[in-house]
């Protein structure tokens, strides 16, 4: 009996001592969160658009890291969580469920345009605030809470179409573009719609769909018929590499000009990049640009990562920086709720500058609308690498 009392003593104070332990840990855990901001990442790491969300989850934690290093935001520091979609909706839904249940507060991604689209549904129901580093669609920016990085697909389309015949880089222009893609289909029609502006003649336009994206012989015989000295392909990386393959394949050597999503075509595996030499792209960024801004960043993402940082890094690392101007602008605290963080930083965004990466000479500002104001800039694959134009 005295053994049974004695361990009823001994559990009741084991107890105890557990009660006070996990009191501590509750404490210790909400400390950490009222003290960081959660910010969330979401994007491809595996898959046929993997080049793209792993680009932007490597930048977006070399900004992090730098940021925290010197001192957080306002002093606070950043924890930072990035979750695979594959470049699909309902795979990103789930990653942003994922990421609601670590803590994330604000979130930058997704990274392609489809996804971005189911999310913004997500975030404008919980007025998160959303910063996307590479989804191009207008559709995204119809609840005010998303601010884009990259260029909307209009204004690729557009500053496309201008660039190519203030240049006079071709006379006749012939399209490749995936229909049920609305990135891709987007860039197309306001491209042509420019084109009709710039006198730009756009002989032959042909499409295809996901179903039906590994054999472009029939698309190309009829552009190459159609006499096109240029094939415009607002497609992504992977799509653009077949075409080349079998356009070398059929003697037809056009001009080929492009978007950001063929950025990454260069590490297409198994793909003879000799066949790239001569694509221009319009992108905001060249990493062989001699400023020190993007010396620093590519000697450390190769450093880091082993490669040359693409276009996607350099949106995800602006988008980080444009977050942080964003929360010191709004003298937003980690303490507030979701909701009211991404009332504050909604109004805040169009107030604020930065130079970034991919600002050009006049940096980086949003309309209230989302939308990003920057310079576009070309670049040409010469030598097996993106050369600035």
């Amino acid at each position: 009996m005295k053994r049974a009392k004695a361990v009823s003593v001994l559990l009741i104070a084991a107890l105890a001592v557990s009660s006070l332990a996990a009191c501590g840990s509750k404490s210790s855990s909400s400390k950490k969160e009222a003290d960081k901001f959660y910010i969330g990442g979401i994007g491809p790491t595996t898959g046929g658009a993997a080049i793209y969300g792993t680009a932007v989850k490597n930048a977006a934690r070399i900004a992090v890291d730098e940021i925290n290093e010197d001192g957080g935001i306002n002093g606070h520091e950043i924890e930072y969580k990035f979750e695979d979609d594959q470049s699909d909706a309902e795979k990103s839904v789930n990653a942003y469920n994922t990421l609601k249940d670590w803590g994330m507060q604000i979130l930058l991604g997704t990274v392609t345009s489809t996804p971005c689209v189911a999310i913004a549904d997500k975030t404008a129901q919980d007025n998160m605030f959303q910063v996307t580093p590479s989804a191009s669609t207008t559709d995204i920016l119809a609840n005010g809470n998303v601010f884009q990085i990259c260029f909307t697909d209009p204004n690729q389309g557009t500053a496309s179409a201008q660039y190519i015949a203030e240049n006079k880089l071709a006379t006749k222009v012939g399209i490749i573009y995936n229909s049920s893609d609305v990135y891709s289909s987007g860039i197309s029609d306001k491209f042509i719609e420019e084109a009709k502006a710039e006198k730009l003649d756009v002989v032959a336009t042909e499409a295809f769909t996901e179903d039906s994206k590994t054999d472009f012989s029939t698309q190309l015989k009829k552009i190459q018929d159609s006499g096109a000295d240029m094939v415009f392909l607002p497609i992504y990386y992977t799509e653009a590499s077949i075409v080349l393959k079998q356009a070398d394949t059929m003697g037809f050597a056009p001009k080929f000009f492009g978007c950001d999503g063929l950025d990454g075509i260069l590490s297409v595996d198994n793909f003879n990049t000799s066949l790239a030499e001569g694509v221009m792209l319009l992108t905001p960024f060249a990493a062989d640009a001699d400023d020190e801004a993007t010396q620093n960043f590519v000697k450390k993402y190769k450093d880091e990562f082993g490669e040359i940082p693409n276009q996607f890094a350099a949106d995800a690392y602006d988008g980080i920086y444009a977050i942080k101007a964003a929360i010191e602008k709004a003298e937003a605290t980690p303490d507030m709720s979701v909701s009211d963080l991404g009332d504050t930083l909604k109004e805040s965004m169009p107030e604020v500058t930065i130079q970034g990466l991919t600002g050009g000479d006049e940096g980086l500002n949003w309309e209230s609308t989302g939308e990003v104001n920057k310079q576009p800039k070309a670049v040409i694959i010469k030598d097996g690498a993106y050369t600035a134009m």
